[in-house]
This record gives structure tokens, sequence and C-alpha cells, in this order.
């Protein structure tokens, strides 16, 4: 009889051991999930955070043609910032995103600031003169077979700049009377970040 009741006495604690055991495992799986979507709601508000602060202070274009190629190619879509030339004008080098005489139904041109405002601009042997010198830049080395307008010495007003695309020789920029110097209203935003698979990354 002893015997049988320590065989029931066994039977009864490896029975309480197996429910303590099932309880331990179902609450260490509710710590587990709770973990998980509170890492999830987290994401998911850097998100949405990140989406406001582009949609706020940022907008996307779609750069159509060949004038920017290397540098941007035709149908990628880059990141315009359009608060700092609130506080600054642009700088040479710069590729900037504007509106041709301020049209907002235009499409969006995108190019790179040459000349700055007060200076003087003129493509003469196949090269850019700045105040009388050579502009050498690490862009392009490409020789400019079309000078256009600026064949002629062009004097920029105090708030405008003389753009060019990268393609030198297949660009519509201030060379033609199409575009011109663009005027600082007309400048939308400074291109900085390329979000095109492929060509992804902060543009120079």
């Amino acid at each position: 009889m002893n015997k049988l009741n320590r065989f029931l006495r066994n039977i009864k604690k490896k029975r309480e051991n197996s429910l303590n055991f099932r309880r331990r495992r179902r609450k260490i799986d509710m710590g587990r999930y709770r973990s998980i979507g509170l890492a999830a709601l987290g994401v998911l508000a850097v998100i949405f955070a990140a989406y406001l602060l582009i949609y706020a202070f940022f907008m996307q274009v779609t750069v159509l043609g060949q004038s920017m190629v290397h540098t941007i190619q035709n149908r990628d879509t880059v990141l315009v910032d359009r608060v700092s030339y609130r506080l600054t004008g642009p700088k040479r080098g710069d590729i900037i995103a504007f509106q041709p005489d301020g049209n907002r139904n235009a499409q969006y041109s995108v190019k790179r600031v040459i000349g700055l405002p007060g200076e003087t601009i003129q493509i003469k042997d196949g090269a850019i003169y700045i105040n009388g010198k050579v502009y050498t830049e690490d862009v392009t080395n490409e020789s400019i077979s079309e000078e256009g307008l600026a064949s002629q010495k062009q004097k920029l007003g105090k708030d405008e700049y003389f753009v060019l695309g990268d393609n030198r020789n297949n660009s519509e920029d201030s060379r033609y009377e199409t575009i011109g110097n663009v005027s600082k209203k007309e400048i939308t935003g400074k291109v900085w970040f390329n979000v095109t698979l492929g060509n992804f990354g902060l543009m120079e």
C-alpha cells in the first residue's frame, strides 16, 4: 500500500510540474509577442515620421531626358530640398530643380549651377569662361560644341544663375532662349538625393 501511495504521489507531482511548466511557457511567449509588437509599432512610427518630414521639407521630381547624364539618368527620381535656399542662395556646382519663367504648370528642369549673380559667363573654344577665366570642374571635361547665347558674354543679374546640363552637348539649358538665365524665384530647391534603385545615393 505504501508503494502504491508513493507511486500516486509521484504521478501527482509530475502533473503539477508539467502544469507549472506550461504556465511558465505561456507567460514567456506573451512577453515575447508583446516585445515584437512594440518593436513593429516603433518601426512604423519611424517610417511615418520620415514620410511626414519628406512631405513637409522635400519633394520628388522625375528627371526626363539625357541632359544630366551620367550624373542623373533619364527617368531617375530625385529628392529636392525646398528649404535650404530660403536661407541662402545656390552655390556653384549645386544641382537645382526649377520651372522656367516661374511657370508652375511646366515640367521641372534639373541642371547644374555654373554662373552666380553678377558674374560674366562666356563659352568659347569649347570651354567655359567665368569673369574672363577658364572654369575647370570635376564633373566633366567634355568640350562644348554648342555655345548658344553664351557665344557672347552673358552678364548675370543680381538674382540670376547660369545653368548647364552635365551632358553638355545634349542639354537644353541657359545657352538657349527656352531656358535662359534662371532667376532665384524660379528655383524650387536643391537636388540632393537620388531615390532610384541602381542610382540610389547622395547627389554631388
